[in-house]
């Protein structure tokens, strides 16, 4: 009982901070769509 509790557990958290790489979506370079922001001088 302790063997499979153990068990059980140590799985889990083999998932929960395995690192799994096919879960990240490939989006690739995006494109720039706006004008860099700049401070307006002030006078």
């Amino acid at each position: 009982m302790l063997e499979a509790m153990t068990s059980y557990l140590t799985e889990g958290f083999a998932r929960i901070f395995s690192a799994q790489e096919n879960e990240v979506p490939e989006i690739g370079v995006q494109p720039f769509e706006c004008m860099p922001y700049t401070q307006e001088k002030k006078a």
